[in-house]
């Protein structure tokens, strides 16, 4: 790509906004080295991998962590040199930060295929990490258990350090030389312990002078009795510092062994990081992914001429463009959707209107995408794959090459014109300005012609009327304007396809006051047919808003209507739900009607065979039992209410009824709010009351016929009520506890039930061991189990009761 077309449209500060997200300096340089490819396949492959990271950054946040350049460091090290403990501390980061990434990729590689192949050219620790780890400690300082002999070393070093401090420390505290002292401190000159003596008392102590104060006023003295303890303490600082530098020359050289895997691990995290950054960049822009195509328009030469046009099947597609360097919540996005096999844009307008903006968005959305970046654009955006992007846009006068701004845009111009080819786009600002504009008007137009030719993607912002009856008249050209508003006499920015734009200059001079007849004056000059002309448009461009209106309040109204849609949607589900969970319910309660009939139904069976009773009388509920049965097992449907008994019709005990889920007749021998108990024989059971029907003749169980129970009331027990599926524990004191399940326990046993839930809450556990060793080997007990996930777990037992 060109670099002056580069500069031009401002494409470096594209790339300083991406280096502020990388996160170490590597990725910095990358990102500001970055540049457009012409490469088709290397331009998706930086799109498809920003994608991934756009992708994995939205899912989980993810980085480089503390890693550094350490390439100078690597070359050191392989070199010979020692790095100091900041540089090792520096390689660890760095290697601990690509075990990490290498490490998190390897389970994400069908996901992230091209961020994961990266990945995994960043290089083994190869025991870097734990080898510095072992020397220094996270603040950059070496470990005494660095080697055996710095240990010793250090050892010595405190105790020689200790008997020359104390020694000192007489001076300091003896009343005899105390007073000789400026103070009574110990200090250091020249790595040598001393104390500060009065200059006159010179010569009272016998020592080494090593420095004395500016004003003379202090001499800092050594005791000759301490001269041999501060040579031992300085040869063991020097033996420190010598270990030192072993240790380190040491791990030095093993990272300079593998230096070359270093460096290359180095560039392919800061390819990551920079893939990274891209992810960023993208999301503070409310950026897209492009679709990029390549572009291969065939040329098309008409017989008989040299001439030969492109035919383009794919062109320029820009939705809601934004320029990337405006701020995103006031810049006007641009649609940019000429028809397909479009070469050339036209775009027309008043000064400060957009139109320099309207061109540098899409040479840097252009460039943008062939860089790898997402562009800020609507989704389905689509650009071609251009060979070279060439800009002349700007003052190009220069006093030292003693050129005009024409000479100046024709220089660069002609530059152009001669590295174009039929895959580059090419963007000219206010093409001819500068000089005569009839002339200007002629250049401009044998300008755009040529680039028609050459088959180049050309977008042109002029003010020349001509360039505009040119794009009207000429194939594969369409004119755009920017819009004006003439009431506010401001520009909207807004760009329009299809329309040229007009001068407005008589409507902005008669808002702005000048007398009418000067007004006036200057209309009868201008040609009738221009006038009508711009009448014209005017009306195209009225007409073409109301409808953009119109469409607009159109595509709000369908966005309402999707939205309120999928709220109903929702709430349908909810309802669904709502009744699935609701029909659940109600089939496992029939279940555990069902159940407890059919235990008490073989209880009553083996009742009846210990009295040598006939079990014909039973075989009528068995049947009816078994359709119950079938009507649990079958999807349930809602009905609507067809019985004849509600909870506004009073019952009275003892009169007789038939329960219609189960067609059987029965007594009633208690009554609840909603339902009633209902003795069928010796079975008793709950009903609701809106399944009761009542016998039309009102027996009562005192006149009713004789039945099998009669015969067998002297050996049939009558079974209690039912006392509930489950019985609450909780917040009792263990004993009391104990005593009303033992009560509860024998109700539940009566009364049939198969099994029972015992809540005793999780707590500490000591309330649900009791329950449960009671429960151990009970009377009433078959087995017992701890609740299911959905029954409440360890705070619930479930209890199996033996049958009657």
């Amino acid at each position: 790509m060109d670099s002056k077309t580069l500069n031009v449209l401002e494409y470096p500060k594209i790339l300083d906004r991406l280096a502020g997200f990388c996160d170490f300096s590597a990725s910095m340089e990358l990102a500001r080295s970055l540049e457009p490819t012409s490469s088709f396949e290397l331009a998706t492959a930086r799109l498809a991998e920003t994608s991934e990271a756009c992708k994995l950054l939205a899912i989980q946040g993810m980085g480089v962590g503390a890693a550094h350049d350490i390439r100078p460091q690597a070359d050191l090290a392989a070199r010979g040199g020692v790095l100091d403990p900041q540089a090792l501390l520096d390689v660890k980061s760095t290697l601990i930060a690509c075990r990490e990434l290498k490490k998190a990729f390897e389970k994400r590689t069908e996901e992230y295929p091209r961020l994961t192949q990266t990945a995994m050219g960043l290089p083994d620790s190869h025991g870097l990490v734990d080898a510095i780890s072992r020397i220094l400690s996270d603040r950059g300082e070496i470990l005494d258990s660095a080697s055996p002999k710095l240990g010793d070393i250090r050892r010595e070093l405190k105790v020689a350090q200790d008997r020359l401090m104390s020694r000192l420390q007489k001076y300091v505290t003896d009343s005899k030389t105390v007073s000789m002292l400026q103070e009574p401190i110990v200090t250091q000159r020249d790595g040598r312990y001393v104390i500060p003596l009065r200059s006159e008392f010179k010569g009272k102590i016998k020592a080494i002078v090593h420095d004395s104060s500016s004003s003379g006023a202090t001499l800092f003295i050594e005791p000759l009795p301490v001269v041999e303890a501060n040579n031992l303490l300085r040869e063991l600082q020097l033996a420190e510092r010598d270990e030192e530098r072993r240790i380190l020359a040491e791990v030095s050289h093993q990272i300079g062994e593998h230096a070359v895997e270093l460096k290359y691990g180095v560039e392919n995290l800061a390819a990551l990081d920079l893939a990274f950054a891209k992810a960023k960049y993208a999301e503070e822009l409310r950026a897209s992914e492009p679709i990029l195509y390549k572009d291969e328009g065939r040329r098309m030469k008409d017989e008989g001429k040299q001439s030969s046009i492109v035919n383009r099947q794919s062109s320029i597609k820009l939705l809601n463009a934004r320029h990337p360097l405006l701020d995103p919540a006031t810049v006007v996005p641009i649609d940019v959707d000429p028809a397909p096999g479009t070469q050339a844009i036209v775009i027309t307008g008043p000064n400060t209107g957009g139109k320099t903006v309207s061109l540098k968005t899409v040479g840097l959305l252009a460039m943008m995408a062939q860089s790898g970046l997402h562009i800020p654009a609507q989704s389905g955006s689509e650009l071609p794959c251009f060979h070279s992007v060439w800009a002349d846009i700007g003052d190009e006068q220069s006093i030292e090459q003693s050129l005009s701004t024409f000479s100046g845009h024709i220089t660069n111009i002609i530059r152009i014109l001669k590295k174009i080819d039929n895959r580059s786009l090419v963007i000219f600002d206010e093409l001819g300005a500068g000089t005569d504009p009839q002339e200007g008007a002629a250049i401009a137009r044998a300008i755009l012609s040529h680039l028609l030719e050459s088959g180049a993607m050309t977008l042109v912002a002029t003010h020349y009327p001509e360039l505009k009856t040119f794009a009207h008249s000429t194939e594969h050209v369409v004119n755009a304007s920017l819009e004006f508003d003439i009431k506010t006499l401001r520009p909207t920015y807004k760009l329009t396809l299809g329309l040229p734009g007009r001068s407005n200059a008589l409507l902005i001079a008669q808002k702005l006051g000048l007398p009418q007849p000067i007004i006036d004056s200057a209309r009868a000059e201008i040609n009738p047919l221009d006038l009508r002309a711009d009448k014209l448009l005017d009306d195209i461009r009225k007409e073409r808003n109301r409808t953009s209106r119109e469409r607009e309040k159109l595509e709000k109204a369908r966005a309402k209507l999707e939205a309120e849609t999928r709220e109903l949607e929702k709430r349908l589900e909810k309802i669904e739900d709502e009744r699935r969970e609701t029909l659940a319910k109600a089939r496992a309660e029939g279940e555990l009607e069902v159940a407890v009939l059919k235990r008490n139904i073989d209880s009553l069976k083996a009742q009846l065979k210990k009295a040598s009773q006939p079990l014909q009388a039973i075989k009528a509920i068995e049947e009816k039992m078994e359709k119950m049965e079938e009507k649990v097992e079958q999807p349930v449907e809602r009905k609507g209410n067809q019985l004849s008994v509600g909870s506004n019709q009073l019952l009275r005990l003892g009169e007789r009824v038939t329960i219609s889920t189960l067609n059987a007749e029965g007594v009633v021998t208690a009554l609840g709010e909603s339902d009633a108990e209902i003795q069928i024989g010796t079975v008793r059971m709950r009903a609701r009351l809106s399944d009761l029907i009542r016998k039309s003749s009102g027996q009562t169980v005192d006149d009713r016929p004789q039945t099998i129970a009669s015969h067998s009331s002297s050996i049939v027990h009558r079974q209690s009520s039912s006392p509930g599926m489950e019985v609450d524990l909780r917040g009792l004191m263990a004993d009391d506890a104990l005593d009303k399940m033992e009560r509860y326990l024998e109700q539940a046993f009566l009364a049939g039930l198969p099994w029972v839930r015992i809540i005793h809450g999780k707590g500490t556990g000591r309330l649900r061991q009791a329950v449960r060793e009671a429960l151990r080997g009970h009377e009433y007990v078959k087995s017992f189990e701890e609740g299911g996930d959905k029954e409440g777990g360890e705070g619930v037992t479930v209890a199996k009761l033996k049958s009657g």
